[in-house]
């Protein structure tokens, strides 16, 4: 079904619960109700036929209320509307930054899911396994939201091998150093670049 269909069906589905789509550089975004989340994936997918979930992710809006933003990438892959895209949004509170795991309709949805629990700290009501993907578990942080520093922070869990401390910021490891002068045109990049956490063999 064509992008602007889909929205309109989920708005005579789900009447008063969805907003009005905004369109830019071609692709389509559309607010729903956090509460509709899975009833939307289902519909999208089971109706619409929007049958691949490109990707989630999270946005924090710090110092604004509701703080925290879940993006849907849904798109139908196959039949006469191959590659059709819609971009669905819910916003999420400070106060219950939780919404419902679209993982029973779309199972590719698990590892996304997962990612922003544990470096958003957003929780996905009936997940089948809901735990840290990137970060230990036990890891007191969540370190993309925007209070986190950049730095880091330190912690430490006695009797486990989880600890963090600080990065130092200037010529630290994570931090490229400025360059003398701004590389001129058609130079190579002269900045030292982040490390590698894995190095390639040689």
């Amino acid at each position: 079904m064509p992008t602007q269909d889909a929205i309109a069906s989920l708005q005579k589905q789900f009447p008063g619960k969805v907003g009005q789509a905004h369109e830019f550089r071609g692709e389509s975004t559309v607010e729903i109700d956090r509460d509709l989340i899975r009833a939307t994936a289902a519909h999208l997918k089971n109706d619409l036929g929007y049958n691949f979930l490109v990707d989630i992710s999270s946005i924090d809006h710090f110092g604004d209320e509701p703080r925290y933003e879940v993006v849907y990438e849904f798109c139908a892959l196959g039949g006469p509307n191959d590659q059709a895209h819609l971009r669905v949004k819910i916003k999420v509170s400070e106060d219950d930054p939780s919404a419902d795991s679209i993982v029973p309709v779309y199972q590719g949805a698990d590892w996304h899911e997962r990612e922003i629990f544990d470096m958003m700290g957003l929780k996905f009501n009936g997940h089948p396994d809901l735990r840290r993907i990137l970060m230990w578990e036990g890891y007191p942080f969540h370190p993309l939201r925007k209070d986190f520093p950049l730095e880091g922070l330190p912690s430490d869990l006695p009797g486990e091998e989880g600890f963090s401390r600080r990065a130092p910021m200037e010529g630290g490891p994570y931090v490229a150093l400025p360059a003398d002068k701004p590389p001129a045109i058609g130079d190579a990049p002269t900045t030292i670049r982040e490390p590698r956490a894995n190095p390639a063999e040689h």
